[in-house]
């Protein structure tokens, strides 16, 4: 039986084995590059995620060191079959019943029966090997010959031989997120977002920041979200509306821990609220962004 470690990452070392990583980021822009430096990966309504494999068990980790491996146990278990000392990078997708990514499925995972898949697109260590200083081209082709030998939870991220506009054209029609461009020469760089990968988002709306909320009986009554000019988190609105109670209990649960004693919305472009109250709510370190017209 496969031993799933839950204790705290700490992040690996340069030329260290497996470990967590904090993820290479895209770069957000208004046009994809042309070019045959570049490949094309269709950005799916996912969390990304870091799996890991070392000789003690796996590992599970959201981009922000957040333990996935509870919520997310048919990954977690299926990560057991992958080489010792290996990371891999890729999104946790919901695929509903017309076989299309589903974000609020993946949100209400466990009120429902939707497939739960594990899309790897990149591997920083693999079977011992650090390919961080590999160009990408070479690490995603040892990533597609490990695929097939793992269970059909982890699937590989293919690329699309089509240019950028034929590309951006398909997935609008599919109600699909976007498109990521990843030049085909880049090393892997954690926590950079440099331009090697960008990423320009087909069906927009605006994203904001999640900086608080407004306390309710047993969980929260709202939640907070702003956005940012410069260095300052402007208040945006607050949402109430949209919960699951399944998903406002777990939402809530990740508010634990992240209190601080200051608001962080150090301007606020609209300083009272429907119901007449200031929204400074209770302040929380600033989460993952949030669509909010389809993530809250």
């Amino acid at each position: 039986m496969t031993t799933v470690n839950r204790k705290q990452p700490e992040v690996a070392p340069v030329g260290a084995k497996a470990g967590f990583f904090e993820p290479m980021l895209c770069l957000a822009v208004e046009k994809l590059p042309e070019g045959p430096a570049w490949q094309y990966e269709i950005k799916l309504d996912e969390y990304r995620a870091i799996g890991v494999r070392t000789r003690s068990g796996v590992e599970l980790w959201s981009r922000n060191k957040r333990d996935f491996s509870r919520r997310f146990a048919n990954i977690a278990h299926a990560l057991g079959a992958v080489p010792v000392e290996t990371v891999l990078d890729g999104e946790i997708v919901a695929v509903n019943g017309d076989g299309l990514p589903s974000f609020s499925s993946l949100q209400n995972f466990g009120d429902g029966a939707a497939a739960i898949l594990f899309y790897v697109f990149d591997s920083s260590v693999l079977a011992g090997t650090d390919l961080r200083g590999k160009p990408l081209a070479t690490r995603r082709k040892m990533l597609r010959e490990l695929i097939p030998s793992l269970p059909d939870t982890i699937r590989f991220s293919e690329t699309f031989d089509a240019s950028g506009a034929e590309l951006m054209a398909a997935v609008r029609s599919n109600g699909l997120e976007g498109v990521v461009a990843k030049r085909r020469d880049s090393s892997y760089k954690p926590g950079d977002r440099f331009g090697a990968w960008v990423k320009v988002r087909a069906n927009r709306g605006q994203e904001f920041v999640i900086g608080g909320y407004l306390p309710g009986s047993a969980t929260f009554d709202s939640i907070l979200v702003g956005y940012y000019e410069g260095r300052d988190l402007m208040y945006a609105s607050r949402i109430r509306n949209g919960f699951t109670p399944a998903f406002r209990r777990a939402l809530f649960s990740n508010f634990e821990g992240l209190s601080i004693s200051k608001s962080r919305f150090g301007i606020f472009s609209n300083p009272v609220t429907a119901d007449g109250r200031r929204p400074d709510g209770r302040g929380h370190e600033e989460m993952p962004l949030a669509q909010a017209a389809a993530r809250c």
